[in-house]
């Protein structure tokens, strides 16, 4: 959450002085007589006309809101569910109307403006202060970690995500190619925001930016030095199947006119209040066409992707017998289920070279089954949903301990082919089709 507080802004921009209320000493906990005094404020704020003195009005509840506890802001959150919602004598007076023949036009009107909550025209203040869009994306990130234990707040999380999906359209967004170069606050931010593979040190950061590397992120004029999420990508000969060269710092540099070949290997999302706002699609095309324009050599577009859910499968599917399994996936065990389940939780399974053949098939099987229409594997399904194809499964592509953890080291080429990504993302999302390389579909055990 931002730690400067909007009073400072607001005082240089000169708007502290249309709001005549001192900051609010609320307890950190946000306790019932503390919030009955926020209540009252909001509730008067919301009855202003003047937009200066709104704004002024709601940078006060937005100080309250940041100096509160994590106990102090789930009750706030709450409050706005509770206190600040639609009011159902309105709606159903509203839906009367529809029903018993008034204007109809009319009647729309007051319906629309019957389900607009409260709490949707304080967030809107809230957004147009300065700082604010970073404040509304931290707000649903705490109500995303509360959502959970509160269903109440199920119906804010909603608002929330419709508004920031409308100012985070993917049209009002800078790509960025982000260089060694870069500001150090920025550089320290990818540091922190890497998701997938850790960045270890400022020199294996720097090795990810050399000349035969990029990375590119996308960023909201509002948060001109807050990525929202970056892709790091590895230009090479042919298609990598192994992780541990792409993120060696001692590797040669790649003479940029020989690649051919660019390995997305690492796509990380900044902004825990985004989640749910697909920035990822875009992402990729747009970068796709940056890397034509600036190396129109380049044939090939290919991620190296983790499994993250193909251990916790594997071992559901061995259980029990075996009961998970198909009839050709158990031919191909070297032992019964059970045994094979144990062998795995060994540490130095992967010398048994007999246990290969069936994960290979069982990994197959789980990134190209899409009960429901949706990959069971997240990262399948976001790429299956951007247009890629199942190109090639690798084995022991990620040795590291996080690789075997969550995959038994196994990793995934998922292919973009520039002038079918559209067709292939609208068939897996209406008819659930993966597609899949041939090399694929021939170690899936029927």
């Amino acid at each position: 959450m931002a730690s400067r507080r909007f009073f400072d802004r607001l005082r240089r921009r000169g708007l502290r002085g249309a709001s005549r209320r001192p900051p609010l000493d609320l307890a950190p906990g946000l306790p019932e007589r503390d919030a009955a005094r926020l209540r009252e404020v909001i509730t008067e704020l919301l009855l202003l006309h003047d937009t200066m003195t709104q704004r002024a009005e709601a940078a006060v509840v937005a100080d309250a809101y940041l100096a509160l506890s994590d106990d102090g802001r789930r009750n706030f959150l709450l409050m706005l569910t509770r206190d600040f919602w639609t009011n159902t004598p309105a709606v159903d007076d509203a839906v009367d109307g529809l029903k018993n023949g008034r204007e109809r036009r009319a009647a729309e009107r007051q319906l629309r403006h019957a389900l607009v909550p409260p709490a949707d025209r304080l967030l809107r203040l809230l957004t147009g202060l300065e700082g604010g869009v970073k404040f509304l994306v931290d707000l649903r990130a705490d109500v995303l970690r509360n959502a959970g234990a509160d269903t109440e707040l199920v119906d804010l999380d909603l608002e929330l995500k419709a508004q920031l999906a409308t100012m985070f359209d993917v049209g009002l967004l800078t790509l960025r190619r982000i260089t060694w170069e870069a500001p150090a606050a920025l550089l320290e931010k990818l540091i922190a925001y890497e998701a997938v593979h850790a960045i270890s040190s400022w020199d294996d950061l720097k090795n990810r930016l050399d000349s035969d590397r990029r990375c590119y992120a996308f960023f909201h004029p509002a948060m001109p030095n807050e990525p929202l999420i970056f892709v790091e990508i590895a230009l090479t000969i042919g298609m990598a199947t192994e992780l541990p060269p792409l993120l060696d710092a001692r590797a040669p540099e790649l003479d940029l006119e020989r690649a051919d070949t660019a390995v997305f290997y690492s796509i990380s999302n900044c902004q825990p209040g985004l989640a749910g706002v697909n920035l990822g699609t875009a992402l990729i095309k747009q970068v796709v066409e940056a890397l034509r324009l600036d190396l129109p050599q380049l044939r090939r577009f290919v991620t190296l992707s983790p499994i993250p859910g193909f251990r916790a499968w594997v071992e559901h599917a061995l259980a029990a017998d075996g009961a998970g399994l198909r009839a050709r996936e158990r031919e191909l065990l070297p032992a019964e289920p059970a045994r094979v389940l144990a062998r795995l939780s060994d540490a130095e399974w992967d010398v048994d070279e007999a246990i290969r053949p069936a994960l290979l098939a069982l990994c197959s099987r789980y990134l190209t089954t899409a009960p429901e229409g949706r990959a069971s594997d997240p990262v399948a399904n976001f790429h299956l949903a951007n247009g890629a194809t199942v190109e090639r499964i690798d084995w022991m592509a990620d040795p590291s301990p996080t690789g075997r953890a969550r995959s038994f080291g196994v990793m995934a080429n998922y292919l973009y082919e520039p002038d079918r990504i559209p067709e292939r993302a609208e068939a897996y999302v209406t008819r659930g089709e993966v597609p899949t390389s041939s090399e694929v579909r021939d170690l899936i055990a029927q």
